[in-house]
């Protein structure tokens, strides 16, 4: 009993991606390729294949706003493939009519490039005309739908020589959108897929792509394209045969990146991006003499003819083989690691180069930006790690920072076997794993020693910003550096020692029993104040003893820490903001009740802890003033005053911002020389 096929069905069932919108044009040129290749030429003019972009004459594609002498696209409705082949003779006429045909199989067709048509385009109108046995010139003119299938149109008449007009009309919504729209585009899509053709012996037929405007011929593209001299290699893997066809491609921003072409059939099928896959492959190479190009393979084999998908968008065969594979147990990872094996032995030489470029940016980055990590830099170096010479800061310090944590967690592991063989009788080879494992340790400490270090120069840095002026002449507010010296509105409860960055002002505020930022006086445990008043920044701290005191000892007398902060170039013409007298006011309201460690444990009430007061403000002249009138005495650099209220016993300290920086810097000078930073 005979089978029958339905041809909506075979469509529905038939794949195409949005992302392989424009495969069935491809298919159509191919197919035009192949019937200019059978023609016998002695009588025939040189094969050339047009393809018309048809555009809607009413609608528009909006691309954003459109600049002076761009026209903007209007969107595709169909293409025309035309070319001088062979035509549709009996046998071409019977294998488009039967399914899955198998009539150009030995070249790998599949018979499936008409049914993508019907995928993507709504009806397909073909002209065609052939010569017959007897050498006659007969002609054909048929229909091609979902609907109809295949069905007669009129006479076939007005030939006068053989080849095909293929009009693909209706492009559905949904690939229309998805397809490039401009003919360049176009034409490099086109000339990607059937580049196999260029570069076979006796190359390609003339193919030209254009629509109302505008004529690309990929001819010219191939110019365009291909830099140097091909060269083909042959590498076998598990028994199998790939043919590579290496191409050195000139640079642009359509070649900016080396690709792998995976084909079939001569067509290409898949590609992917070799960038950083063999060590020093990144975008851009350089020749003997230092011309750049990009490398581009192109892969054949049999065996990927043999398990390519009916659509042509993939392969019959798994990415990898789990478990133990057997010898014939092909992957694309087992064929990917012989090819690149293979590149990287081909480009040698511009390779070793772009490596070296990569190491000396790593070392400079790490030299001037980023010394934590170069006490480990050699254990990094040692991993085989590559980088892109012209890899971003941000991307590098990623990558950096991926392999400082591999070395830290491989640390930690040979530690933990280390130290479990510590109570038994020590393994041969022992004190030397035990050796480099200390070494290690030493070098990650001194990589977070750097660390600490350059996150110190990098808040100066941003801290020298803030107190300058912007292009508009304005100033940063005082929340802005307030934020950056310790986050507003928390407390010793609610942050982390490494928190805050007090040791801007005083080495000495890091060790402190209680820190509060922009909180109320009533809403701190230290104090039974109701005050609402908000001080910067208070500390209190247990002199000469650590915060949690012995069991039983008398607790000494606390010590008390103001901090103002007031804007850049601030001036206040108000007495009562004088921010001097302000930190006065606040040691007064703690000193008045109710103190408390920040445990909660009570400290006998006094009316004398020492207090220090620090007031970062710019020497304005109202400033000026209320320092004198504090008797308090100017610094031998000029940039702040300073003075002890016998009064109210406080220690006071107005310095600019220019003087906090500069002090900051001077007090870290040792460390910042030591990894090379600058001091200034």
């Amino acid at each position: 009993m005979a089978l029958t096929t339905s041809l909506a069905g075979r469509v529905r069932n038939t794949n195409l991606p949005k992302s392989h919108a424009l495969l069935p044009l491809l298919e159509a040129v191919v197919n035009s390729i192949q019937a200019i290749d059978v023609r016998h030429d002695d009588e025939m003019e040189p094969g050339r294949i047009n393809v018309r972009v048809h555009r809607d004459a009413q609608a528009e594609f909006l691309l954003g706003p459109t600049s002076p002498g761009r026209t903007t696209l209007k969107p595709i409705i169909g293409f025309t493939i035309e070319d001088n082949g062979v035509g549709f003779t009996p046998e071409n006429m019977n294998s488009f009519e039967t399914l899955d045909s198998d009539f150009k199989a030995g070249i790998g067709c599949r018979g499936v490039g008409r049914l993508l048509w019907l995928k993507a385009f709504d009806k397909v109108s073909i002209r065609s005309a052939y010569r017959d046995g007897e050498g006659k010139l007969q002609g054909r003119q048929f229909k091609f739908s979902i609907e109809r299938e295949v069905e007669q149109d009129g006479k076939p008449d007005g030939f006068t020589r053989t080849g095909t007009a293929v009009h693909l009309d209706g492009f559905k919504n949904s690939f229309q959108q998805a397809a490039p729209k401009g003919v360049d585009a176009i034409a490099r899509d086109v000339f990607e897929h059937c580049i196999w053709y260029f570069l076979r012996p006796g190359g390609a037929p003339a193919i030209t792509i254009a629509d109302d405007d505008e004529s690309v011929s990929l001819t010219e593209l191939m110019d365009e394209f291909v830099y140097s001299a091909m060269s083909r290699t042959t590498v076998a893997v598990k028994g199998e045969k790939f043919d590579m066809l290496n191409l050195r491609m000139k640079s642009s921003t359509r070649n900016s990146v080396p690709r792998l072409h995976w084909c079939a059939a001569s067509r290409v099928v898949t590609d992917e991006n070799l960038t950083g896959k063999v060590p020093g492959l990144y975008g851009k190479l350089k020749d003997e003499a230092s011309t750049e190009f990009t490398y581009v393979c192109y892969l054949t084999s049999d065996f990927l003819d043999a398990h390519v998908r009916s659509d042509r968008t993939a392969f019959d065969v798994p990415e990898r083989v789990a478990g133990e594979s057997l010898i014939d147990d092909l992957s694309l990872d087992d064929i990917r690691e012989g090819i690149l094996k293979e590149v990287g032995r081909i480009l040698a030489e511009p390779l070793s180069e772009a490596r070296e470029k990569g190491k000396q940016r790593v070392h400079e980055f790490v030299s001037k930006r980023a010394p934590r990590y170069r006490p480990v830099l050699a254990k990094i170096e040692a991993r085989g790690i590559t980088v892109d010479p012209s890899i971003k800061d941000q991307e590098l310090e990623l990558q950096l920072h991926r392999q400082l944590q591999k070395i830290e967690a491989e640390a930690f592991a040979q530690g933990q076997a280390i130290f479990a063989e510590a109570g038994s009788e020590p393994p041969e080879g022992y004190s030397e794993r035990l050796a480099r494992y200390l070494e290690t340790v030493s070098e990650i400490n001194q990589s977070d020693l750097a660390a600490y270090v350059s996150r110190r120069r990098t808040i100066l840095d941003l801290l020298e910003r803030l107190i300058r002026a912007d292009q508009g002449g304005k100033y940063s507010r005082e929340d802005a550096i307030h934020s950056l010296l310790i986050p507003m509105r928390t407390d010793s409860n609610e942050i982390g020692p490494d928190a805050s960055n007090l040791w801007i002002i005083d080495e000495r505020l890091a060790f402190h029993d209680y820190l509060a930022s922009d909180k109320t006086l009533r809403s701190m445990p230290i104090t039974a104040s109701e005050s609402l008043k908000e001080p910067d920044i208070l500390a209190t701290r247990l002199v000469d003893l650590p915060v949690l005191a012995a069991e039983g000892e008398k607790l000494p007398l606390p010590s008390i820490v103001v901090v103002e902060i007031k804007r850049p170039m601030r001036k206040d013409a108000t007495e009562d903001k004088n921010p001097i007298q302000q930190c006065l006011d606040y040691v007064k309201r703690v000193r008045a009740g109710g103190v408390l460690t920040a445990s909660g444990r009570p400290i006998p009430p006094t009316h004398e802890p020492p207090a220090f007061c620090y007031i970062v403000a710019d020497l304005t002249e109202k400033m000026i003033e209320r320092c004198e009138i504090s008797n308090l005495r100017p610094m031998h650099d000029g940039l702040g005053y300073f003075g002890f209220n016998e009064s109210a016993k406080a220690y006071i300290e107005v310095m600019s911002f220019d003087r906090l920086v500069n002090a900051a810097t001077e007090r870290n000078r040792a460390f910042f020389d030591k990894l090379g930073f600058p001091s200034n």
